[in-house]
Parts: C-alpha cells; sequence; structure tokens
C-alpha cells in the first residue's frame, strides 16, 4: 500500500512579538494566502491542509482554508501534538510534511525530495541538514513516530515539539540530502517572527518583483548575494530567535527530568 503524505501549514493569530503576522499584508496577499499558495507548488502530496487553533480568534484562517479550497483541521492552541495527532487521524495520514506559516520561502522542491527520500528509505523523522537556510524545510514525520510522543510528553505545551523527536533517541532521524549548494547559508533569516523580518520579505518581493511567491529558493538566494544590506535587515534577530527557542528546549528537558 502506498503511503499517504499530508502536508500541514501550521498557523496561528495569537503572535505577540509581531501581532496577527499571519495576516499582514506583503504586495497584494497576505502571508498566510502567500504560503499556502506556495504548498501548492508541492508536488507528491496526498492532501494539503491548514492546521491551526480551535479559539475563536482563528476562525478567519479556517475561512481563508475554504477560500484557499484546501483543508483545515482546528485542535489545541498550545498542544502542537495532539493538533498534528488529530489532523493525521482525520486526514488518515501515514506522513505529515510540517509547513510552517512563518517560513515563507520555503523550498517546494526541497519538500518534494523529502517525499522522495522517504519513500525510497523510510525512518521517523527527516529533517534539514546543518546549514540549510532557515526557513528552507521543516519537518517530515511519521505518524506512528507522532503518537508515541503524544503518548510519553508530560506537558500541553508542546511549542518545541522537535525536540521530543531529536533528544529522545527513540527514534530514526535522518538528514535529508540536499546538493544545491546556494541554499546552505546560515547567515539569512528566511522566517517571520519579529517587524524587521517582514520588513526583509517585502524588501525581496518588490526588490525580486514578486507577483506571486512562486519564485525558487535557489533564486531567492542567489539574488540576496549580492545585496547584503537586505541580508541584514533581519539577520541580527536570528540570536535572538535562536536564545528564545534555545530556553524553551532546556525547560522541556527538565520537565521530563522530574
Amino acid at each position: 500500500m502506498t503511503a499517504k503524505f499530508i502536508g500541514l501549514v501550521t498557523v496561528r493569530t495569537s503572535s505577540t512579538r509581531l501581532p496577527q503576522k499571519t495576516l499582514l499584508p506583503i504586495g497584494n496577499r497576505r502571508v498566510i494566502d502567500h504560503v499556502i499558495d506556495r504548498a501548492k507548488l508541492i508536488t507528491g502530496l496526498d492532501g494539503l491542509a491548514v492546521c491551526t487553533s480551535d479559539r475563536p480568534e482563528d476562525d478567519i484562517l479556517e475561512k481563508i482554508a475554504e477560500e484557499q479550497k484546501v483543508l483545515c483541521y482546528r485542535g489545541s492552541l498550545e498542544d502542537k501534538l495532539m493538533r498534528f495527532q488529530g489532523a493525521a487521524d482525520r486526514f488518515g495520514a501515514d506522513y505529515l510534511l510540517l509547513i510552517d506559516a512563518d517560513d515563507l520561502f520555503f523550498d517546494p522542491v526541497v519538500n518534494l525530495l523529502a517525499l522522495q527520500q522517504m519513500t525510497e528509505e523510510p525512518c521517523d523523522i527527516l529533517k534539514s541538514p546543518d546549514g540549510l537556510v532557515p526557513g528552507a524545510f521543516a519537518f517530515l514525520i511519521g505518524v506512528p513516530a507522532l503518537k508515541q510522543v503524544c503518548v510519553m510528553k508530560d506537558t500541553t505545551d508542546t511549542e518545541m515539539y522537535e525536540t521530543y523527536f531529536l533528544e529522545t533517541g527513540r527514534f530514526s532521524v535522518r538528514d535529508m540530502v540536499i546538493k544545491d549548494e546556494i541554499l546552505f547559508n546560515d547567515r539569512v533569516r528566511l522566517t517571520l517572527d519579529y517587524q524587521e523580518d517582514l520588513d526583509f520579505f517585502r524588501q525581496v518581493f518588490e526588490g525580486m518583483k514578486m507577483g506571486g511567491n512562486n519564485v525558487s529558493l535557489h533564486d531567492i538566494m542567489q539574488w540576496l548575494t549580492t545585496r547584503p544590506e537586505i541580508v541584514a535587515t533581519n539577520l541580527f534577530r536570528h540570536k535572538d530567535y535562536l536564545a528564545k527557542r534555545e530556553v524553551m528546549r532546556l525547560n522541556i528537558k527538565i520537565k521530563n527530568k522530574d
């Protein structure tokens, strides 16, 4: 039987550092529309869904999913893992391709490559190789592993869900094999968390005259190599982002030890 791959655009409107960032405009489209547009370019998926919370403030995301003619699943705001499991059960997924709505320029080709590599050599988790530009790819997760994590977790706050998969030693984890060298650059930040990130994305859309979010990540990275002033717009924010994530990761470790 062929495995079923479902893409999940994980998104909510309750952001604090950049309020309602997913609804902010870039050009003539909202951020979430740009992300869904790009996700539709990933060939090989058996379904694509917006995965959001069941809070009233996220009703608009369900409406956007309907407008975009994609699926929608709504679950716990804080417990991402249970939300993912609910979506997997609803849509009959064997694997979940996670697409973070903060990552506007994730690469459809890289994501297709992930599906192919998982099909050829199955594992529990397929992740980005070290050095891949942040925002190019998130995770491809096997549903059986996800269900194990949902049983073993000891908190309902699973924003840092990847820690359970990568640091428990219970799962088979493999790095993707990616040969396009221009995609390996940790001096470019392609994720939306702060106002400077929004400024960066707007500059790229405008500078590259992007009518839609369908320009390849290879071409975007090539364009950025000669525009260090644009790259500098938000790069300094990556230290803040990583520090925040590290605090969250350490908190999970402490809870696991208690």
